[in-house]
């Protein structure tokens, strides 16, 4: 899963040129109603700025709030300027991005702006990888770390009939023990799916059907 296949292309992206003034920037927020922007000079990427920076960064200037707005540059309190993913990256590497701020930058080799992540883009990649928007049962398990246990998962699943919808696991640092989530289509197979797992050295957490 790529960035490009999930990202606002430019042509869909609201942006600020860097010497336009933050009363600019914050009046295409509030038109668009957006947390944040990219900040450009002519095409290429120059930093974020938010809501978040302009009321910080008029608080603790010794303007009056018109005088700020009106006379501080986009550019001069835009941030994250050497934060911008390539669209040929995983779109996995956006998720700690988005923990910081509300959009992720999409460039080229030159720093040339080709869109942007948003909060929402990405939450609904994971929504979409846990298969919530698909009902079913979710059964999280546990199993000991040892080669061929995916595969064996798999062989169980295939005799019982049962169709993933998702497939998670958790505690890659854990040498011993993985815990994983899996989410199936609801079946009459179920109980002895889940009876075979244990048979099988899968320990049982948890069922629940969504």
């Amino acid at each position: 899963m790529f960035v490009k296949s999930h990202m606002v292309p430019l042509r869909k992206t609201h942006f600020i040129q860097k010497n336009a003034s933050v009363q600019e920037a914050l009046d295409l927020m509030e038109k668009h109603d957006l947390d944040g922007i990219p900040v450009v000079e002519e095409k290429r990427y120059q930093g974020i700025i938010t809501r978040h920076f302009i009321y910080e960064s008029c608080f603790i200037s010794s303007l009056s709030k018109e005088q700020f707005l009106l006379k501080t540059k986009a550019g001069e309190i835009s941030r994250y300027k050497n934060q911008a993913v390539s669209e040929d990256e995983m779109f996995e590497q956006t998720l700690l991005m988005v923990n910081d701020m509300p959009i992720v930058a999409v460039a080229d080799k030159h720093n040339v702006l080709l869109g942007i992540i948003t909060r929402y883009d990405v939450l609904e990649q994971f929504q979409s990888a846990f298969g919530m928007k698909m009902p079913g049962v979710r059964i999280a398990f546990a199993s000991l770390e040892a080669e061929g246990r995916i595969a064996r998962l798999s062989e169980i699943t295939k005799q019982f009939h049962e169709n993933i919808i998702s497939l998670t696991t958790f505690d890659e640092t854990d040498k011993l023990v993985r815990r994983m989530v899996m989410k199936v289509e609801k079946t009459p197979n179920l109980n002895k799916f889940t009876e075979k797992l244990s048979q099988s050295g899968f320990r049982i957490l948890s069922i629940h059907e969504d």
